[in-house]
C-alpha cells in the first residue's frame, strides 16, 4: 500500500485541465449559474418562484442551479441573470 502520490498544477480552469472542449466557455457558464445561484438564494427564492420569474421549468433550473449548463447557451444564462436582477429591482421598489 505504498502508492506513490503525483500532483500536477492546474492551469487555472478545471474544464481545461479535463479536457473539455470549450472549457473557456465551460468556465464561463459555471460562473453564470454560480451567479444565478447566489441571487435566487440571496433573494431566498423558491426554485418554483425563480422559474416562474424565468420563464422555465422548474426541473431546467434544478439543472441550472446544481452545475448541469450543457442544454443552455451563455446567452440563455446571461438573459437568466438579467430577469433575476431586474426582478429584484422591482422587488425592491415595492417594499
Amino acid at each position: 500500500m505504498n502508492e506513490e502520490i503525483t500532483a500536477e498544477m492546474s492551469s487555472g480552469n478545471v474544464f481545461a485541465d479535463l479536457g473539455f472542449d470549450n472549457p473557456e466557455e465551460e468556465l464561463l457558464k459555471a460562473k453564470l449559474a454560480r451567479e444565478i445561484r447566489a441571487i435566487i438564494k440571496r433573494r431566498r427564492l423558491t426554485q418554483a418562484k425563480a422559474a416562474e420569474i424565468l420563464g422555465m421549468k422548474q426541473p431546467d433550473l434544478s439543472d441550472i442551479v446544481t452545475g448541469r449548463t450543457g442544454k443552455f447557451s451563455i446567452d440563455r444564462l446571461v438573459r437568466c441573470l438579467e430577469s433575476l436582477n431586474r426582478a429584484g429591482k422591482v422587488d425592491a421598489e415595492d417594499k
